[in-house]
């Protein structure tokens, strides 16, 4: 497809990291916005659409994110102040996070130059917003192929049981969905990864990717499992681990002719062979990230 490019739906913000030692950082953050920024790096045409105050913080970001080719939309610039989350780390370098989040979703149109439409994490489930991100999903699946993370974040998403219902609803929309194996167990309650990733893929996605941590990730087919071990890797930490991982599954995707409507089909059928290369991209991507300090996906030239 020529002029194809990727639309990214989703929060932008200011992370502000506290490590366990030494002074706090302002980083450009979100989950969707470093998706975006992962396909960017990798030379994807990349759109952004998201919600930015035109203040310093504003500008931080959507500087940060045109330095790795994505294109912010200019509708994305109307929010009164630029949202922050409060990013702690703990001894191992994991991330907890408590957020001051702003959110509402542009009005824009989709055409059939745009193969695949991402959203997910807080501005799927957070209000106003997150309904308008499901009509918007609902609109683009006439050309595009639905990818979507839940990317759970329990202290602004309230209830389990009540976010659920929203995720289940934006499932039934997606082609591709990527999750992780906490993601699972607070949403439904279950441990069961293979139980719950089936029960997606009957709600009517034809892929289902779940991370693992250090166990590596699986991904879920019709009637099948496929597991890829996690790369031998030190962790500095893992601050946009699962949001490179899930750029690089676009990408993988993307190189393997799965993007758009009209290969919805092929995307249905994917072989285990297939799959196999899209964990492995995706893995490779999501390796370098947790190798070096914050959401720092690797660029294509870093790729073998």
């Amino acid at each position: 497809m020529r002029n194809a490019k990727a639309l990214v739906v989703g929060e932008a913000l200011v992370d502000i990291v506290v490590p366990k030692r030494g002074d706090r950082k302002e980083i450009p953050g979100g989950s969707p916005a470093n998706v975006a920024l992962t396909l960017g790096r990798l030379d994807r045409d990349v759109q952004l659409l998201t919600w930015l105050g035109q203040d310093a913080r504003g500008n931080l970001v959507k500087g940060h994110l045109e330095e790795s080719n994505v294109r912010v939309m200019p509708e994305s610039m109307g929010a009164q102040k630029t949202s922050t989350a409060l990013a702690t780390l703990d001894e191992t370098g994991a991330a907890t996070y408590e957020f001051d989040i702003e959110w509402q979703v542009p009005q824009i149109e989709i055409d059939e130059d745009t193969p695949v439409v991402h959203a997910g994490s807080i501005a799927a489930t957070l209000e106003p917003g997150g309904s308008e991100v499901v009509q918007l999903l609902a609109r683009a699946k006439e050309f595009a192929t639905i990818s979507y993370d839940p990317n759970a974040r329990p202290s602004i998403m309230g209830d389990p049981a009540t976010a659920y219902e929203r995720v289940k609803e934006l499932i039934s929309l997606a082609d591709v969905v990527k999750t992780s194996d906490e993601d699972i167990e607070w949403l439904s309650g279950s441990a069961d990864i293979d139980a719950v990733a089936q029960s997606w893929l009957e709600l009517g996605a034809s892929l289902v990717v779940v991370t693992r941590g250090g166990e590596g990730s699986s991904a879920f087919i019709s009637g099948e499992r496929i597991d890829m071990p996690a790369a031998d890797v030190k962790v500095v930490d893992t601050v946009g681990a699962g949001d490179s991982f899930m750029g690089g599954l676009i990408d993988a995707l993307w190189s393997e002719n799965m993007l758009g409507s009209g290969n919805r089909y092929a995307l249905a059928n994917i072989d285990r062979e297939t799959v196999v290369r899209v964990l492995a991209r995706a893995s490779s991507i999501s390796a370098i990230t947790v190798s070096r300090a914050g959401a720092n996906p690797p660029w294509k030239k870093e790729l073998a």
